[in-house]
């Protein structure tokens, strides 16, 4: 069980260092809400990986406040670039 925690854990380790990468180099604002929202989903995975590691759901509301988090963030954001883009032409 320890090499599937070491192997999960660099994998979202690595996942996590892509979106880092693309929130700060990302040229658009887009890019940066979806980078955003690849994050918060990893941040969730790493969190369900922790409680099936270790047999319980004390983590399990943040786990569906991230999600809620991230879902509300990103129409969000989709609806305020769309208004954007119709009021400029």
């Amino acid at each position: 069980m320890t090499v599937v925690t070491i192997i999960v854990s660099v994998i979202l380790a690595l996942a996590a260092a892509g979106a880092i990468f693309r929130i700060v180099r990302g040229p658009s604002l887009l890019d940066r809400v979806l980078a955003i929202d690849v994050l918060l989903a990893i941040f969730g995975g790493a969190l369900a990986a922790d409680m099936a590691i270790n047999g319980n759901l004390d983590n399990l509301v943040l786990l569906v406040a991230i999600s809620i988090v991230g879902f509300i963030g990103s129409i969000t954001v989709s609806r305020f670039v769309t208004d954007r883009r119709l009021t400029n032409g």
